[in-house]
C-alpha cells in the first residue's frame, strides 16, 4: 500500500480483524472508508442494490473504424500508459499523463482517489457516499437534516417579511433611508441563512472538494471565496507589499477576485520571473468572481520599472488594454488571443475590445528587474466603455491612477510577474522592432573612495 493511504486504507473494524477464524467465518469483503465513485453521487433516492447490467450494444461496422481512428490520433507512447481513470489515479505522474492525453483533471483529493483504487483492486463493495453504512455518520445526517429544515422555515419567514416591508410606504418606516437600511439588513440576514442551510451538508462539501460545485449557488461561491482567502490571497497580499505595488501604482488595493495568470501551458504565480521568450506571446487569464451576476471588466498591464537615465529615475509604460470583457462566476476565462482574432475580423472599430495591443515586456542589460502588473478593473454599473477614446491613451508615462479615475473603474483583481535581461531577450527585442535598445547596457557607476581610504602604491 502506498504511504499516502497507509493510515486511511480501511476502517478501524476491518483493521482489527485478522486473517484468521473471524475473517474466514464472516466471509465478508474488506470494506474501505470510501468506495464511491463521484458519478454515483446523485443516487440518493435509489436503492443500494445496483441495477441489472444493460446488454452490450450491437457491433456496427463504423465502431471499429472509429476506434482505429482514435488509436491513430493518440501517439503510440501515450497508448502504453494504459487506462487512466480520473477517479482512481493516485500518482502525480499518472495525473500529468491524464491531463496531457485525455485533457481531464483528476477528481477529488489524491488520498480519496488512492482509497478508491485500492478498494477496486480488493473487490470491495461500491456503496454511494450518502448511503455509507456507518451508524454515527447516518445519525449525524439526521441531525443536519433537522437543522436544515429549521433554516428553511426561517428563510421563508424572512422572505415574507422582506416582501411586506417592500410593500409598505416609507412613512411607516420613518423615512426612505430608514426603509432602505432595514431592507439591507434583512437581506444580509437572509443571505446568511441561505449559507447556514447548506454549509454543514456533507454532500455539498464533497461536491466542492471534487470540483463539481455549481458557482451559481451561494454556498459554493462562499466556500470558494473562503478557500481563496486562506491561502492564495495571503500570498498575493504579501507580493503586493514586498514589491511595493502599493503605493507605486495605486494608493490602495483590495482584490476580491481570484486571478490566475499564465503563458501558454505555463502557470505563473504572483511575482514569478518569466522568460522573455515565453512572455513574448499574449498571456491567458482566469478570473473567478465570488459575487453573483455578470460584470464588464477592463484588463490593463503596466510596467512599473521603465528606467529614465536622464533623470536617474523610473516611469511607467502600458503594455496592454482591453475593455468590455464579460465575466461571471461561471464564465471565468478571458481568452485574450481569441479576442484579438475576433477584433481582426470585426470591421467596426468601436465594437472591438482591445484598445492597445500586446507589447512584449523587455528590459535592458544590467538594469534591475521590471514589475509587470496585471489589473482587472470592474467597469461602473457594467457600462461599456468607448474603446476609440481609450485607444488614444499613450503607452509611455502611463499613470494608472488617472486612467481609473477618468473611466470610473474599480480594481477587483490583480496579478503580476517580473522580467529581466536573459539570453533570449535580444531576439525578442529585435522581433519587436527595438534594435537600437539592444546595444544599451546599464552599468553601476563606480564611486571613488575617500582620499584617506585610498590604497597607495606603498601599501600595496
Amino acid at each position: 500500500m502506498a504511504p499516502s493511504v497507509r493510515q486511511f486504507g480501511a476502517c478501524l473494524r476491518c483493521v482489527r480483524q485478522s486473517a484468521g477464524a473471524n475473517a474466514s467465518l464472516s466471509g465478508a469483503p474488506r470494506r474501505f472508508l470510501s468506495s464511491t465513485p463521484v458519478t454515483r453521487e446523485e443516487m440518493q433516492s435509489q436503492p443500494s442494490t445496483p441495477p441489472p447490467p444493460s446488454p452490450p450494444p450491437a457491433a456496427t461496422p463504423a465502431a471499429p473504424a472509429e476506434a482505429e481512428t482514435a488509436a491513430k490520433e493518440t501517439p503510440e507512447y501515450m497508448q502504453k500508459w494504459g487506462n487512466l481513470d480520473p477517479e482512481q489515479v493516485e500518482w502525480k505522474r499518472d495525473e500529468r499523463r491524464l491531463v496531457r492525453r485525455e485533457g481531464i483533471q483528476p477528481v477529488g483529493s489524491r488520498r480519496r482517489r488512492a482509497v478508491l483504487h485500492r478498494s477496486a483492486l480488493n473487490g470491495a463493495e461500491q456503496v454511494p457516499f450518502e448511503q455509507l453504512p456507518y451508524q454515527c455518520f447516518q445519525e449525524a445526517r439526521k441531525v443536519l437534516l433537522e437543522d436544515r429544515q429549521e433554516k428553511m422555515k426561517e428563510i421563508e419567514t424572512m422572505t415574507l417579511r422582506i416582501n411586506n416591508l417592500q410593500a409598505q410606504g416609507p412613512a411607516v418606516s420613518g423615512s426612505i433611508l430608514a426603509k432602505e437600511a432595514r431592507l439591507r439588513s434583512m437581506r444580509n440576514h437572509l443571505n446568511e441563512l441561505i449559507l447556514l442551510a447548506d454549509i454543514n451538508d456533507p454532500m455539498v462539501k464533497k461536491r466542492f472538494e471534487d470540483g463539481e460545485g455549481d458557482m451559481n449557488k451561494p454556498i459554493y461561491r462562499y466556500l470558494a471565496d473562503q478557500k481563496w482567502r486562506k491561502y492564495k490571497r495571503l500570498i498575493l497580499e504579501q507580493r503586493i507589499t514586498q514589491l511595493n505595488i502599493v503605493p507605486d501604482l495605486l494608493p490602495a488595493l483590495n482584490p476580491i477576485a481570484d486571478v490566475d495568470l499564465g503563458f501558454g501551458r505555463k502557470n505563473v504565480s504572483p511575482g514569478e520571473f518569466v522568460d522573455s521568450a515565453i512572455s513574448e506571446k499574449m498571456p491567458r487569464l482566469t478570473v473567478q468572481t465570488f459575487q453573483p451576476g455578470e460584470k464588464l471588466v477592463t484588463v490593463v498591464v503596466v510596467d512599473a520599472d521603465v528606467p529614465v537615465p536622464e533623470k536617474d529615475s523610473f516611469t511607467y509604460r502600458c503594455h496592454f488594454i482591453a475593455s468590455n470583457i464579460l465575466i461571471s462566476p461561471m464564465q471565468t476565462s478571458i481568452p485574450l488571443q481569441r479576442i484579438e482574432q475576433e477584433d481582426r475580423k470585426t470591421k467596426d472599430t468601436a465594437a472591438r475590445k482591445i484598445a492597445l495591443p500586446w507589447t512584449v515586456p523587455w528590459a535592458h542589460k544590467g538594469a534591475p528587474y521590471h514589475r509587470l502588473a496585471v489589473f482587472v478593473l470592474d467597469q461602473n454599473e457594467a457600462k461599456a466603455l468607448n474603446v476609440v477614446d481609450i485607444r488614444k491613451t499613450k503607452r509611455d508615462d502611463f499613470i494608472l491612477r488617472s486612467f481609473i479615475d477618468k473611466h470610473k473603474l474599480n480594481p477587483i483583481g490583480f496579478s503580476l510577474f517580473r522580467t529581466q535581461w536573459d539570453d533570449s531577450m535580444a531576439g525578442v527585442m529585435e522581433r519587436a522592432g527595438l534594435k537600437d535598445e539592444i546595444k544599451v547596457e546599464f552599468k553601476r557607476k563606480r564611486i571613488e573612495p575617500l582620499p584617506h581610504k585610498r590604497r597607495t602604491e606603498r601599501m600595496r
